[in-house]
């Protein structure tokens, strides 16, 4: 077995964990993203698509990350060198452990910023601005808000506040505490959410549109969009994953686990599309509108709607709710690494990390006012970092996990893990990691690099 910190925390319950890991994959992906990606990729064919890449490579990955990280007991870069040195395999796997640590520093970077928007907003509902907005005005006070980089920056830093205070409290006095209160808010808020947007938008058009497919729409880029949202939104190939199995108690099914967090991630992304469409479509709004779908788009229903105040406050506090409970699970990796390489106690450790998220997302701040015109390969510094890390560093994290689990630890080693479930199941769980998900995010990457070469 691999080494163990003496000091390594651990979910007090299976329960516990299925929260904390749901609340991982469950956040500003599945609220803010999907609908916007399922806008632009045609509805239906999307989503049709991205089910797909969930369950056929989501999942399967999420088990192999899972399978690491509780075998490892550490943080991703130890943990991966632990199990390499087991396996009798190179130490350069270890390189595995650090894009995860990596990937999750720069998506917390901008994430941070994107869930800096939904306080502003929760603000926003709160003194009666969204209140006032209409079809002309909405895009001037996202604008405005874009374009004050001071504004922005106040809202970063206070996100990034609340996770290390979260994060600085430990596993079970932090992360456990933290979920066992916010998951179930959510799951609350998202419902009655859906249930009034149901009731008072367009629900036939909206479900017509996200479930009737149209393959018409589909095109490479819109099949590589569909698997970054599923990494995306499951958190894989960042490192979360991996360090929440490192917490894992070996009581706990594995496969199981995977399947209720991938199922129930699927579910609020859905959700939120049944929660946003029919509003979308009731009020003759544009389900293309891209990013700005939520903060432009969804204001001028909530202002002309009933109620619509109190509906929009509660829709821009879930997304923070979602926000924060993912944005944990970002920041744990490097805090544990801290700890366990460089024996930095947990609070300056979440502190440093905070820094360092806070100053290096400036850059995604900067990159929609004074920074906008300053471009690389034709992309802001919040589209260098989205594209890197959607399209590149996610599956290329998860192509690694599934050779690592696949081919480079022993089959003893992985049925181990997986001990809770039955020959056939893991066999097809095997096969998934070993052939499926290598072949396909192989053909992906090729796929992205004649994007790259060709536009």
């Amino acid at each position: 077995m691999a080494r163990v910190s003496s000091d390594h925390e651990h979910f007090s319950s299976r329960w516990t964990f299925i929260l904390a890991a749901v609340g991982s994959a469950v956040g500003l992906g599945n609220i803010w993203k999907f609908p916007y990606e399922a806008g632009q990729g045609g509805g239906g064919a999307f989503v049709l698509v991205y089910l797909g890449f969930v369950f056929l490579i989501g999942v399967p990955v999420m088990i192999g990350e899972l399978a690491i990280g509780r075998r490892g007991q550490s943080s991703p870069p130890i943990a991966v060198a632990n199990l390499a040195f087991e396996e009798g395999r190179s130490v350069f796997w270890s390189i595995l452990g650090w894009m995860g640590v990596l990937g999750a520093f720069l998506v917390l970077s901008f994430y941070s910023v994107i869930a800096g928007w939904t306080l502003d907003y929760i603000f926003k509902t709160v003194i009666g601005v969204t209140g006032q907005v209409t079809a002309e005005t909405s895009g001037e006070v996202f604008g405005g808000l874009l374009a004050s980089w001071e504004r922005m920056a106040a809202w970063h830093f206070l996100f990034i506040a609340m996770t290390v205070f979260i994060i600085a409290r430990g596993v079970t006095s932090g992360i456990e505490q933290a979920v066992t209160y916010l998951m179930p808010a959510l799951f609350v808020l998202l419902i009655i959410l859906v249930a009034y947007a149901l009731v008072a938008g367009e629900a036939r058009q909206a479900m017509l549109f996200l479930f009737q497919p149209d393959f018409s729409k589909l095109t490479p880029n819109v099949v590589i969009q569909a698997l970054g949202q599923a990494f995306f939104s499951l958190s894989l190939g960042l490192g979360a994953v991996m360090i929440y199995g490192s917490y894992l108690p070996k009581s706990v099914s594995i496969p199981r686990s995977a399947v209720i967090i991938g199922a129930a991630d699927t579910v609020v992304a859905l959700l939120a599309g049944l929660a946003i469409f029919p509003l979308v479509f009731a009020y003759n709004l544009d389900v293309g509108s891209g990013p700005g779908l939520i903060f432009e788009t969804l204001p001028i229903a909530f202002a002309q709607m009933p109620g619509g105040s109190i509906f929009g406050f509660l829709f821009f506090t879930l997304l923070t709710v979602a926000a924060i409970t993912s944005s944990i699970s970002m920041m744990e990796p490097m805090v544990s690494y801290l700890q366990e390489r460089h024996y930095v106690k947990r609070v300056k450790a979440a502190i440093g990390v905070g820094i360092a998220a806070f100053v290096f997302g400036l850059g995604t701040v900067f990159s929609f006012n004074i920074w906008a015109d300053v471009k690389l390969f034709d992309r802001t510094f919040f589209d260098t970092l989205d594209f890197v890390t959607n399209n590149l560093l996610m599956p290329l994290g998860g192509l690694l996990v599934a050779l690592f689990v696949g081919w480079a630890m022993r089959f003893a080693s992985v049925r181990e893990e997986l001990s809770s479930v039955s020959d056939g199941f893991f066999a097809r769980i095997y096969g998934l990691l070993s052939v499926v998900c290598p072949i396909a995010l192989v053909l992906v990457f090729l796929n992205v690099a004649g994007l790259l070469s060709f536009g």
